[in-house]
């Protein structure tokens, strides 16, 4: 697999010897158990699969890169280059410039840019609406262009069963850079609706079904479907697809409940499927699924809480913290910081969508186990430093140093 020139700031040497040592004992990464660090007082549980994915080393090279070889150039991201704020902080203090935000909205007018500018796509991809627009502005942006190649694969699979007259079904979130690009590529094949979760492909079902009038579609999925989108015609033929960084287990519910839904619709028989229900076996990415099966095998082991380390408005790591809620209390931080003392902890909240405190939250139990994972936006470094902090609750992060070497031998 390709190798990729990543800042130092952001690797871990203790990750590196773990993911090292790891990958060396299972090459088909079919072993999802997590590695086991013994300090004592204090087990950490380490997923087996987390940290940079494919897609974020090659954004990060692409982008560093650039910077280092342009240094005359203004240089703009279209947009966050992934959902980690320290990897987008480390980038504007290199002088990149941000010309949206990550709803689309416009922080610098298109006017500023000229041709001569450099303008970098970032991992989730853009509308051809934008790609039109900066080839209007003369910008050349195909060598800058880090759209990640799983989300790419999504773009070309909705794009050839489009042609085959299906509408396309995006289990995405609306708003979510990635799936606004994969809605604007689709939507110049075929019609395209985006549903946000499994209950909400219910009701579009009950919709494809009759039980929900058709004309109530419109205001339900407003903002959410194609330009003269016709619910009598554009539901007779679909297919799914998907953000890449959704829950794999939700995305196959949802195709399975569409597809049960077209099966029962118009009475078919198992070699009739394909005539109302596209075979678009499952989008998501590798790392995507390597991770949320990683977290599977994480909470197979026993643990007193869990950390995930990651950006706060990152859908993958957002999952992944999902997962934990549902066994054991979890705390979502974006670094070591976040941990402000073996008392007190400051983290995202999922459902109010805000920081809060905890007090408390590390129990006398001894030893201590902690499950820890992060997600594909995350420098193995923020991860690293958190084990550190935890150790330093003990005074035993000199041991750090020592586990380090233990699996570089």
């Amino acid at each position: 697999m390709k190798t990729f020139d990543i800042p130092i700031i952001y690797r871990s040497p203790l990750i590196d010897a773990i993911k090292k040592q790891r990958t060396g004992e299972d090459k088909r990464k079919k072993d999802f158990r997590p590695t086991e660090l013994d300090f004592g007082p204090i087990q950490i549980n380490l997923a087996r699969h987390f940290g940079f994915c494919y897609g974020v080393q090659n954004a990060i090279e692409i982008a560093f890169k650039t910077l280092d070889e342009h240094p005359d150039k203004r240089i703009f991201l279209l947009s966050e280059m992934i959902h980690n704020p320290h990897v987008n902080s480390n980038l504007r203090e290199r002088g990149v410039q941000f010309i949206m935000n990550n709803h689309g909205e416009q922080l610098i007018p298109w006017e500023e840019i000229s041709e001569d500018d450099i303008v970098i796509v970032p991992a989730f991809g853009t509308t051809l609406e934008v790609e039109d627009k900066l080839k209007e502005i003369g910008v050349q942006s195909d060598q800058f262009n880090t759209t990640c190649p799983f989300v790419k694969r999504v773009w070309n699979k909705a794009s050839s069963i489009g042609e085959d007259i299906y509408t396309i079904i995006i289990h995405g979130r609306p708003k979510h850079e990635e799936t606004r690009a994969t809605f604007s590529h689709s939507n110049s094949h075929t019609p395209t609706l985006i549903v946000r979760n499994i209950e909400e492909a219910k009701t579009l079902g009950a919709i494809i079904l009759g039980e929900i009038p058709k004309e109530d579609f419109y205001k339900i999925f407003e903002g959410r479907y194609s330009k003269n989108f016709d619910v009598e015609k554009d539901l007779i033929r679909v297919g799914v697809v998907n953000q890449t960084t959704m829950l794999a287990d939700e995305t196959k519910e949802i195709s399975n409940y569409i597809k049960d839904i077209m099966t029962a619709k118009y009475d078919l028989k198992e070699e009739e499927v394909l005539e109302h229900f596209a075979d678009t076996r499952d989008t998501l990415c590798y790392a995507t699924n390597d991770n949320q099966n990683a977290v599977k095998g994480l909470l197979e082991e026993s643990a007193d809480l869990a950390i995930v380390v990651g950006g706060y408005n990152s859908s993958n790591t957002s999952h992944l913290v999902e997962m934990c809620e549902d066994k054991m209390p979890t705390y979502f931080i974006s670094s070591r910081k976040k941990m402000i003392s073996s008392k007190e902890i400051s983290h995202f909240d999922l459902r109010t969508k805000e920081e809060k405190i905890t007090f408390d939250y590390l129990p006398d139990n001894k030893p201590l186990k902690v499950a820890v994972t992060s997600g594909a936006s995350c420098p193995d470094a923020l991860v690293e430093n958190v084990i550190r902090e935890l150790l330093s609750f003990y005074d035993l992060e000199y041991k750090m140093e020592e586990k380090i070497a233990q699996f570089q031998d």
